[in-house]
């Protein structure tokens, strides 16, 4: 089967992987993102009727072991300021400090981000 899914055009005839990249080409031209949406919507409820928490909790634990493996500290620590800082840009107009602490004693969203990126950094240094 090998054989026949890598020909080459000494035989004339176009490999699977050349009809592959053919056919997408032609369908990207051919939809719109509304398309490809909708295809992707079908395909996540398809999904979710065919697998339970167990299989997601088990793709989570994969993606993130394989995240980890990928990045180093710097990368946990940026992602924690930046969502911190999205956050606090979110709620900016409902929020007079985004500082440390807000009014009623909690912590302001982008202080959680920060620590939570400092916090998983850490964790990563000491399983290293």
């Amino acid at each position: 089967m090998a054989n026949r899914n890598n020909r080459n055009n000494n035989d004339n005839k176009m490999s699977l992987e050349e009809a592959g990249r053919k056919g997408g080409e032609t369908t990207s031209k051919n939809h719109d993102q509304e398309f490809y949406e909708e295809i992707g919507r079908k395909g996540g409820e398809a999904t979710a009727e065919n697998h339970d928490q167990e299989f997601y909790e088990e793709i989570g634990r994969k993606g993130g072991e394989a995240t980890s493996d990928n990045h180093d500290k710097g990368f946990y620590e940026e992602i924690g300021r930046k969502g911190g800082e999205a956050r606090a840009e979110q709620n900016g107009s409902n929020n007079s400090s985004n500082k440390s602490n807000n009014s009623n004693g909690k912590m302001s969203r982008e202080e959680a981000g920060r620590k939570g990126g400092e916090a998983r950094a850490r964790q990563r240094d000491n399983n290293q």
